[in-house]
């Protein structure tokens, strides 16, 4: 365990230990994070968790959601939320869905959000992708000018898909999860930490 990394119950670090695998490889998190000055590392570094003095700025966004919604970072003001990358058609993308939605279901009486940022499809996909799934959370339909994407991607780096994003209440990426989600209790152990930080 390098310096300074936290440590999870056993269950969260078993599963944190398991290979997470995206539709895209790239990663680029393993320069930032080499000195060991950054919170949990997974082994293949495709789990991060953030310290509160290390986060960069907040990410303020807009977009429509898959319904025609008007969606923007000042309706998470204050609250931890979960930013989730995706499209119809990523096999790791419909595996992880049910996992997310168990978290959405979970914390969603506290002070908490979840919002999916779709990368690629049409809001009629979305939606049937929804419904097929499920899936109760709002999504984003970033495909047609990538501006959502973009504002993650100027703080953190957005280079597989899936990506999952916990941002704490003053809207900085808390931590980071590189791929698929292999189990809902890594993501849930993330959210509480976050949601267990000083307002």
């Amino acid at each position: 365990m390098r310096r300074g990394a936290r440590i999870l119950a056993p269950t969260a670090v078993l599963a944190l230990g398991l290979a997470l695998t995206g539709c895209a490889s790239s990663d680029g998190l393993a320069g930032q994070y080499s000195d060991g000055s950054g919170g949990y590392v997974s082994s293949d570094r495709r789990v991060v968790e953030i310290p509160a003095s290390e986060r960069g700025e907040s990410v303020s966004f807009a977009g429509v959601t898959e319904r025609g919604e008007p969606v923007s970072s000042d309706d998470y003001a204050g609250r931890v939320y979960v930013v989730n990358f995706w499209y119809a058609a990523c096999g790791p993308c419909i595996v992880e869905a049910p996992l997310l939605e168990e978290v959405w279901q979970e914390f969603q009486d506290q002070e908490f959000g979840f919002l999916g940022i779709n990368i690629y499809d049409q809001p009629a996909t979305a939606v049937s992708f929804a419904d097929d799934n499920s899936i109760t959370y709002p999504s984003v339909i970033d495909v047609n000018d990538g501006r959502v994407k973009l504002a993650f991607a100027a703080v953190t780096p957005i280079q597989a898909t899936p990506t999952t994003l916990v941002l704490d209440r003053q809207g900085r990426v808390a931590a980071r999860i590189i791929g698929q989600l292999q189990s809902a209790s890594i993501l849930s152990t993330l959210v509480s930490d976050a949601l267990a930080e000083a307002p």
